[in-house]
């Protein structure tokens, strides 16, 4: 109710905003009054004329009477003309003021029904933050993150999942610092450090800083394969000029890469760009590798199989440092048959990995369940 008593209060304030200025002046002479003026005035030269006619007047007082009254008549004529257009501007008004008086309210009134309802509610911003917001509504959902942190200020987890959003929509420093919260409250991983990482490093434009590269080895102290930690620290070995560890950083990771790996052209390119072969990523059968296996024999498909397995032995003899590939393997020759050659394996990779016990563990896990002993 109070809703529709505003509408008419603000309606009556238009409308009288738009006839105050056609309010009329004073009233104008009525056309009866200046008919009988006519008539008196006419009534006058008559008389005039009569009187010039007897002699009762002389001539020039007769023409000065004659005059005045004559000045009398063309007077009372223009006023007659100033009424007949002051009716013309009345009318005027009064069209104007019934358009105003219907067209005004039913104008608002059309245009209130077609843009908006009386029956919906208001949505303050406060309401809107606590419904079920639109996924799309990236804003609305950083807000209700945000909010939730405020208020719970010690939840890892709120960090870890607003700080990607951060780094997407261009706030670096809102996503390294949320990144920070996050480490600090649930602890370091390779997921966290290199998103550390990469939103300091995007806050630098692109330089790999020194805060930037120590989040980055904590990655890689996390996850030795990490292959966005082991991409950023080229990197950084290439912008401190040291293409020759770059390299050696970038060819690691693309031969420990499966063919399909997202970020093989971006390593390549890199690779390119300071002058070093691109090896081959890790071997592996292929589609027509696959194909191929369908129309051999048995004994073809082992020699197949076997060769697959010999090569990627000879690669990581080679290099040495792809925990995966030594992973592979064991277990290559375990389902070959080849005990030995799969405790061989087991051993080599304990000497290329002696001080890494994150990787010493998986080796002895797989070993262990593989039956290859310790």
């Amino acid at each position: 109710m109070l809703l529709w008593i505003a509408f008419s209060l603000m309606t009556g304030a238009a409308i009288l905003a738009v006839l105050w200025p056609l309010r009329t002046g004073a009233a104008v002479p009525a056309a009866s009054t200046a008919e009988a003026d006519l008539a008196v005035y006419r009534d006058q030269l008559a008389e005039i004329e009569r009187d010039r006619a007897s002699g009762l007047i002389a001539p020039a007082e007769g023409e000065a009477a004659r005059t005045e009254v004559a000045r009398r008549i063309l007077r009372v004529s223009a006023e007659r003309g100033r009424e007949g257009a002051s009716s013309g501007d009345d009318r005027r008004r009064r069209i104007v003021a019934v358009v105003a008086l219907l067209g005004v309210p039913l104008l608002a009134g059309g245009l209130y029904l077609s843009l908006g309802s009386p029956l919906t509610p208001p949505q303050p911003l406060a309401q809107r933050l606590e419904a079920q917001p639109d996924p799309s509504d990236i804003a609305i959902l950083i807000r209700k993150v945000e909010s939730h942190l405020e208020a719970n200020p010690n939840d890892g987890r709120g960090y870890e999942v607003v700080a990607p959003i951060y780094a997407r929509i261009g706030r670096l420093d809102d996503a390294a610092r949320a990144w920070a919260n996050a480490i600090r409250l649930l602890g370091p991983n390779a997921q966290r450090e290199t998103g550390l990482g990469e939103a300091l490093t995007a806050r630098a434009g692109g330089v790999v800083t020194g805060e930037a590269k120590s989040a980055f080895q904590a990655a890689l102290a996390a996850d030795p394969n990490d292959p966005k930690a082991q991409y950023f620290l080229g990197l950084a070995a290439e912008q401190d000029g040291q293409t020759a560890e770059a390299a050696q950083r970038w060819s690691a990771l693309v031969a420990a890469s499966p063919p399909d790996a997202p970020w093989l052209g971006l390593v390549g390119a890199a690779l390119t760009r300071i002058g070093a072969p691109v090896p081959a990523p890790a071997s592996g059968p292929g589609a027509a590798d696959v194909a191929a296996a369908q129309s051999l024999t048995p004994e073809q498909r082992d020699a197949m199989v076997r060769g697959m397995v010999e090569r990627l032995e000879a690669r990581l003899a080679q290099e040495g440092g792809d925990i995966e590939g030594w992973l592979r393997l064991m277990r290559a020759w375990t389902v070959l048959g080849q005990q030995d050659k799969a405790k061989t394996a087991a051993g080599q990779a304990r000497t290329h990995f002696a001080s890494d016990s994150g990787a010493l563990g998986r080796i002895d896990a797989l070993a262990q369940e593989l039956g290859l002993g310790s």
